[in-house]
């Protein structure tokens, strides 16, 4: 049966595919504000006990709350977003869509009010819920608005590009922040950078609200629902003889990509607060600022340093941040452009897996022999660059992939279960892992660089063997209408 020729798009289709661009932008501007704030959040935040040395990164109480902010909104947005999934399909692509970029829009800005790190824990999990939902259901409403395959790839490629936009951006606004903490109005009576990070996350909720009445349902969910043939989702559906391995193997492989991010580069601000050219710039800033208060006669308080330690500290690793996500953005291009040339999803795949399981490894076991390298941060920003693009584009493939080889009825559910179980929960405990692994007396950055190399690894190694048994999408797989 061939497939319907490709048209031009019409302005509704425009629209869609800008709100969805949008959600993609905002999915990972919510998700990388943390790898940026999470020092200085912490910092902030912690309770009074323990020593000082014990809430620096690498410290015991740094690493337990470093790993509980990194993993349990994780598990929260794999439960709750699998359970989107679902509602995706039972209810419909546009609702649930709409309502799951408004969850994470307040709970990010609620976060940047928080006074305390059990509040800023509860926010982000209201996030991570908004964002792993808002992932199924607009890969889902993509899928189903273009039955063109080649327009397909096309849309899904391009439109997931902007998510490395929004980690551009959400990089960009971490180093405004920082730069311009101390003239924005104050909250709890500190102008901290992090807080106004994490505010910003209001945006995407704004032209939501605008255009949310000319929005209109999947066309293949809307069809089938009126003739009375959608089949009601099921979780156990995904495990039955003909998607039992599918659903497996992308729920795994899905987890390494997840895995090389957040067991290495993730951790990049945690690693760099350690680096000798970082620490260099947080002395000759206080030292600044201390001069310019000795002029007026005045004396910095050891919390006004750590704030300036904080924000110059959140430019630099802001700054790193710029780089990697540029790389990201360039992987998310080229993903979309070989997707439409290259026939075997499995080659397409592995055109970025390959070279990611051997420089991702390699560079931060470099790294973590190098903070005490003078000039050394310059080189690593190249690096990161190369491994945002190798990293990124595998993330990109995911969003071409996953629609391929579920049924419409299963789509969003089996979506949700690839991507929060897979990648949110199994993915996302990489952090945990490197983070448990790199917890030491004195806190030592490096070590986490160091931990950061082997975990990424495994992630890679085991990604690059089980690759070889995801299935290849067919035409009986490709049930758009």
């Amino acid at each position: 049966m061939s497939s319907p020729p490709a048209q031009r798009l019409t302005s509704v289709q425009w629209l869609i595919c800008t709100i969805a661009a949008i959600g993609f932008a905002f999915d990972i501007y919510e998700l990388l504000m943390l790898p940026l704030i999470v020092k200085t959040a912490i910092a902030d935040l912690h309770p009074q006990i323990g020593t000082p040395q014990d809430w620096l990164p690498g410290g015991p109480m740094y690493v337990n709350w470093a790993r509980i902010l990194f993993f349990v909104p994780a598990i929260a947005g794999g439960v709750f977003g699998l359970l989107g999934g679902y509602l995706t399909d039972r209810l419909g692509r546009r609702s649930v869509l709409t309502w799951s970029i408004l969850l994470y829009a307040f709970g990010a800005c609620a976060a940047g009010f928080s006074t305390s790190l059990y509040q800023l824990l509860f926010f982000r999990c209201c996030v991570f819920i908004g964002v792993c939902v808002e992932f199924v259901a607009a890969v889902a409403w993509l899928a189903e608005l273009f039955p063109n395959p080649e327009q397909r790839e096309r849309v899904l490629g391009y439109t997931q590009a902007f998510s490395s936009l929004g980690g551009v951006l959400v990089a960009v606004m971490a180093k405004l922040a920082a730069q311009y903490a101390d003239v924005l109005p104050s909250i709890h009576g500190v102008n901290a950078a992090w807080r106004y990070t994490l505010i910003s996350g209001l945006i995407p909720a704004i032209p939501l609200i605008v255009v949310r009445p000319f929005l209109p349902e999947s066309p293949a969910w809307q069809k089938k629902r009126q003739e009375g043939t959608l089949k009601r989702a099921s979780i156990l559906a995904l495990f039955s003889p003909e998607l039992r391995l599918t659903t497996i193997m992308t729920t795994l492989v899905f987890a390494t990509t997840f895995g090389l991010a957040f067991g290495a580069i993730q951790q990049n601000p945690q690693i760099l607060a350690g680096h000798v050219d970082v620490l260099k710039a947080v002395e000759k800033e206080q030292a600044q600022r201390q001069e310019v208060a000795a002029k007026d006669g005045k004396t910095l308080s050891p919390k006004e340093l750590g704030g300036i330690k904080g924000n110059v500290t959140d430019r630099i690793a802001a700054g790193v941040q710029s780089w990697q996500e540029i790389g990201g953005l360039f992987g998310r291009i080229l993903l979309a452009i070989l997707a439409v040339r290259v026939v075997s999803r499995r080659t397409l795949f592995r055109i970025f897996q390959i070279p990611s399981l051997l420089l991702v490894p390699l560079l931060y076991w470099w790294l973590s022999n190098n903070l005490k390298t003078e000039g050394s941060l310059e080189l690593f920003r190249y690096a990161i660059f190369a491994a945002g693009v190798l990293v990124v584009g595998q993330m990109s493939f995911w969003g071409n992939y996953i629609p391929l080889v579920f049924p419409v009825h299963l789509r969003g559910t089996g979506e949700s279960f690839a991507a929060n179980i897979g990648g949110r929960v199994l993915g996302t405990a990489a952090a945990f892992i490197t983070l448990t692994l790199s917890t030491s007396t004195p806190p030592n950055p490096g070590r986490i660089a160091l931990m950061g190399a082997c975990v990424a690894g495994a992630y890679a190694i085991v990604g690059a063997i089980l690759t070889g048994f995801l299935p290849e999408p067919g035409p009986e797989t490709e049930d758009h209408g």
